[in-house]
């Protein structure tokens, strides 16, 4: 029997994903292990090795399309297995009279040239939806649009249980005079938006025709919309903002960057003010464990590791990529991964576990010379740190008038899990970092 080639899930929130490129054409020869194809998901671009050894045959997922995840794009056939069509139905099949129905014993997937039942293809009044013959058989009886039914089997397939729940719940909805198949909450897209705004046609009418440019929201885009929509209606952001002198923290990052060792001719680091950032946040948190927390509706997570994402531009939109147990890694190893990690972001390379996940986060726009904002928080974390740029002003010292180098921060609490006290403590620790910053050394 053939194996199937599935679009698999590797991003926490991908719902779809697209065949960037094949590595092999229709009728090669393939190894187990080796990369079959590459995936564009919202994020960034992963290589997907064969599932088994064989012929691939039957590629079904195209290049530059949106595919459901969990669907088959192709099949690997053992070597002189006879090969039938896993595929859609050859052209001459869909030109054929229809054919009566098939009985209880004669499922739909028995049609000749039907693929094997772990990889049965979708009537067409079904859509792409993967469902187990004997789930379908009973949804036809029933009237039930198995679209509007969720699946509870492997890669989402629809097995006979849901189409019974389903089944039951339609029953139990009062009817009118032409009945509709109920569909469950659970159904509900993923993607779908918490709250509805004006339609497309609705905001197009407000402008002449001819005057704007439409262009397209692509997947990162749509990605970033729905969870900072998520973020700001069910997250109370809390926002405490304070200043923190630089002087100290430059003169230091100059030493150290001036005591690099060469490695390839090169400096084997080069720190940032974004990487003494990271860096101090990180302790401050270890200082804090009570503010190093997720919400959940059923308990507090209380991490026992500081991981901080960072946020990092990319063509689209932005991506985090986290540094693991940031305070107890060096200034040099943090600044070299972020390096990696911005490099690797911009070709969208990262791994998905290397910016899922992670306890806080920053956001630096210093670079840009903005002075101070506030960030969105990104779920599952309870903290942001908003970065402004550090900016010589003058300040009240001993009573006299004198200039220094300052930087405001704003810290984005989720308040449910760290009220204004709590983040007030935690950005108190994370100044004494910043202002005397051989501490962040020892």
């Amino acid at each position: 029997m053939p194996v199937e080639v599935i679009l698999p899930k590797v991003d926490m929130d991908m719902a779809t994903g697209r065949i960037s490129k094949w590595f092999f054409a229709e009728g090669a020869k393939v190894e187990k292990g080796d990369v079959l194809f590459e995936i564009e998901t919202d994020k960034a671009a992963m290589e997907i090795d064969a599932p088994a050894s064989g012929v691939l045959r039957d590629i079904t997922g195209k290049e530059g399309v949106d595919i459901a995840v969990g669907a088959a794009v192709a099949w690997i056939y053992r070597e002189g297995e006879a090969h039938g069509t896993a595929g859609a139905p050859a052209l001459a099949e869909i030109a054929q009279p229809a054919q009566a129905a098939p009985t209880e014993a004669e499922p739909a997937d028995a049609l000749p040239g039907a693929p094997p039942a772990s990889a049965a293809t979708v009537p067409a009044c079904c859509g792409d939806v993967r469902a187990t013959p004997l789930a379908r058989r009973i949804a036809r009886e029933a009237g039930l649009d198995l679209a509007s039914i969720a699946g509870s089997g492997p890669h989402g397939r629809i097995l006979e249980r849901d189409v019974t729940a389903a089944k039951l719940a339609s029953a139990l909805v009062p009817q009118t005079s032409v009945p509709t198949p109920a569909a469950p909450a659970a159904a509900k897209p993923a993607s779908a938006p918490l709250a509805a705004g004006p339609s497309d046609e609705q905001v197009k009418k407000l402008f002449a025709p001819g005057s704007y440019e439409e262009i397209r929201h692509d997947g990162m885009r749509k990605t970033i919309a729905r969870r900072l929509t998520e973020a700001k209606q069910t997250i109370p952001h809390f926002y405490v903002t304070l200043d923190c002198e630089l002087d100290a923290l430059l003169e230091l990052r100059a030493e150290l960057n001036a005591a690099a060792p060469e490695k390839d001719g090169k400096p084997a680091y080069k720190l940032s003010v974004n990487d003494m950032v990271i860096k101090a946040l990180a302790l401050a948190l270890r200082a804090v464990p009570d503010a190093n927390v997720s919400w959940t509706d059923g308990a507090m997570l209380k991490h026992k590791h500081a991981d901080v994402g960072v946020a990092v531009s990319i063509p689209g939109g932005l991506i985090t990529p986290i540094v693991r147990d940031a305070c107890h890694k060096t200034l040099s190893q943090i600044s070299n991964e972020m390096k990696d990690f911005a490099a690797r972001a911009k070709a969208r390379k990262l791994k998905p576990e290397e910016y899922q996940g992670g306890t806080t986060a920053v956001s630096n726009l210093g670079m840009f010379g903005i002075k101070d904002f506030a960030a969105v928080i990104n779920p599952p974390h309870a903290t942001i740190l908003a970065v402004g740029a550090g900016e010589q002003r003058a300040v009240v010292k001993g009573g006299q008038l004198a200039v220094a180098t300052v930087m405001s921060v704003t810290l984005s609490t989720d308040h449910r899990a760290v009220d204004g006290a709590l983040g007030a403590e935690l950005l108190q620790a994370f100044k004494g970092y910043i202002e005397k910053p051989m501490a962040m050394l020892v």
